[in-house]
Order: structure tokens, then C-alpha cells, then sequence
């Protein structure tokens, strides 16, 4: 059987070969994502849940952007997500689409509107691309590519949603387990989970840390508790992939 991440990852590295395994930070996520941008001609990005009808400011729903934060302000300050096509298209749709400001800024009549529309265009975020996304849990979300650049063609479109994808549900899973830690681990408990990690036994890590092998033992089951972990193993994966530990 393929593991379906794994490949999603070398779907990434090829078609963005800038980009490195491990993404273990959320910051690591920020730089592949202006990476995939860069390398197919974008100027910017956002990652956002999909907000609900209820709610009317689209800062909210954003979970990373490198927009200008004039631009998001002036967003929310003209109201555009009550009226806005794009997200009103991301609920009910789970289709990757392109848009263009300028087309759209024809269909409005509102001052307001064409002026934030403008923007857009002015700072080179007028056209693009979002692409529907969801994490393990069933979290609707999206990510977006905006720049000036032509329409993507249909194998950039797959590509894209391919990355969107894997990169979506990698920040979904470290933002996770970050929220399962909010005390985050001690300085005694990632160390052995470092020797851990190393394939050190419990001795070994006695020795090397000068600790007995119960105090070990302690410090490794209150990382693998604070992890929501089964074993010793799965405790250690999920630190690294968190970057919690090298």
C-alpha cells in the first residue's frame, strides 16, 4: 500500500524542488508556501478555515498570509466577505477555480468595493488561484495563490492542489499538536526524547544524562502523556514532526 503522505511529499519536492523535508514548524510551512508562490509566478498567499456565514471578517478565518495587512484590513473594513464571490464559492464548492479582481470589480457598482478591488490589483495579488482543502478532521479550509501572472494551466492546477493539499494537512497536524501541549515539554523530557530519538535505551540515557532509570522512564512518560502518544516510538515521531526535538 502507498502511504498516501509520503507520496503527496514527493509530489511537492519534484515539483518545488526548493522545498526540504521535514516541514516540523509552522514557520517551515510559511516558506514552503512562498516557495510553491515564487516558483509558479505568484506574488502572494493565505491558508484560511472556511468561515461560516455567521462571521464577517476575513481575519478571522486566516491561518497564515503574507498579504500586506493594509490589504486584509481594508478587506474587512469594506465588508467584502458578506458580498464576496470567492468565499461564498468555498462553501459549497470543493472544486479548485481561478478569479480576476478586474473581471470581478466590473460586476460592482460600489465605490467602496472597487476601491479594495483595486488594491488587489495594485499590490499584484489581482489573479489567482484557491484550491479547497481539508484536514484529517473534516476542517474545511482553503489556500490561495494571487499574483498578475496569465491563468494557471490544468497541469499547474494539479500540481498546486496536490501541494495545497499536503501542506495544509501538515500545518493542520502541527498546529495539533502544539494545542495538545500547551505547557509544552520540559527541558528534562525533550532531552530524552532527543537520546531517544538517537535509538539510546533507558540506560544508555541514564548514563548520558546522569539520571537514574526511573527519573528516565518519568520523563518519557510525561512526553508520550503530553503527546496523546501509545508507546515510546509514536511519542518520539509526533515530537519531531512538531519540532519539538531534531
Amino acid at each position: 500500500m502507498v502511504d498516501f503522505s509520503r507520496h503527496l511529499s514527493s509530489i511537492v519536492r519534484s515539483a518545488v524542488p526548493r522545498i526540504t523535508e521535514p516541514l516540523t514548524r509552522e514557520a517551515d510551512i510559511r516558506q514552503a508556501l512562498v516557495q510553491v508562490s515564487d516558483a509558479y509566478g505568484f506574488h502572494g498567499f493565505i491558508v484560511m478555515i472556511v468561515p461560516a456565514k455567521s462571521c464577517r471578517r476575513l481575519a478571522e478565518s486566516v491561518v497564515m498570509t503574507n498579504w500586506p495587512k493594509d490589504l486584509l484590513s481594508s478587506y474587512d473594513a469594506a465588508s467584502m466577505m458578506t458580498s464576496s464571490p470567492v468565499i461564498e464559492r468555498l462553501r459549497r464548492s470543493t472544486i479548485p477555480f481561478t478569479y480576476d479582481t478586474a473581471l470581478e470589480s466590473h460586476r460592482r457598482s460600489h465605490g467602496k468595493d472597487n476601491a479594495v478591488l483595486n488594491l488587489f490589483e495594485r499590490l499584484h495579488l489581482g489573479r489567482g488561484v484557491y484550491i479547497p482543502v481539508h484536514d484529517v478532521h473534516g476542517t474545511c479550509g482553503a489556500v490561495g495563490f494571487a499574483g498578475d501572472r496569465e491563468v494557471v494551466n490544468a497541469g499547474e492546477l494539479k500540481e498546486l492542489t496536490f501541494i495545497a493539499s499536503y501542506l495544509f494537512s501538515r500545518l493542520s497536524e502541527i498546529r495539533e499538536i502544539r494545542s495538545r501541549t500547551p505547557a509544552g515539554l520540559s527541558r528534562r523530557e525533550i532531552e530524552c526524547l532527543h537520546w531517544a530519538a538517537a535509538g539510546k535505551t533507558t540506560t544508555e540515557m541514564a548514563k548520558i544524562l546522569d539520571l537514574s532509570e526511573y527519573t528516565v522512564n518519568h520523563y518519557l512518560s510525561r512526553a508520550t502523556r503530553k503527546l496523546d502518544s501509545v508507546n515510546r516510538v509514536q511519542t518520539v515521531a509526533k515530537a519531531i514532526r512538531a519540532g519539538l526535538i531534531n
